[in-house]
């Protein structure tokens, strides 16, 4: 065991010498300099990854957000487009309605027309048979007077007096039945 005497006198304190302190100065720089080759090789290459990462990622947002816009707008276009051909079908289909109404009054109209015709046809045929009727009376009723006129003249009846009834029964008959 060492005992120490008042004498000796204390070299150092914490055991700290000029060796030591050296070496903590060598270990401090060579740690500065590896931090610099480190900061150089590893942290800075770490340091642009990430910033390119982080820019990539910037630009990915920005051109989800472009085209989120575009979509929207895209959307908002087709939607416009919808209604309008939405509003062109209805205008369509009234135009549709509207021409299928012009038909049926035209052909209305047409039939009307036609059976006015059918009806005027009807009443001409009906007058020429009133006519026909009338016309063949009249020639039944010549042939039996003249037949009663035959017997009853035939007995006293000259020449003369046969051309003067058949000049006489002609102008009483007159010209328009021996026409039509």
């Amino acid at each position: 065991m060492i005992l120490l005497t008042a004498q000796e006198p204390m070299e150092r304190l914490f055991d700290l010498d000029w060796q030591l302190l050296a070496d903590s100065v060598l270990m401090i720089i060579a740690i500065f300099v590896l931090f610099l080759l480190l900061s150089y090789f590893l942290f800075n290459p770490a340091r642009r990854m990430l910033q390119d990462r982080q820019t990539r990622i910037k630009n990915e947002l920005d051109d989800a957000h472009n085209n989120m816009k575009q979509a929207a707008g895209l959307k908002e276009e087709y939607e416009a487009k919808i209604r309008d051909i939405e509003k062109e079908a209805e205008e369509i289909l009234s135009d549709a309605r509207r021409r299928a109404l012009e038909n049926e009054n035209e052909i209305i109209a047409k039939a009307r027309e036609e059976a006015a015709h059918i009806m005027e046809r009807a009443r001409t045929e009906v007058q020429l048979e009133k006519q026909k009727m009338a016309d063949e009376v009249k020639q039944e009723m010549i042939s039996i007077a003249t037949m009663m006129a035959g017997k009853a003249v035939a007995a006293s009846m000259t020449a003369d007096i046969q051309d003067s009834l058949v000049d006489e029964t002609l102008k009483e008959i007159g010209d328009d039945t021996w026409l039509s």
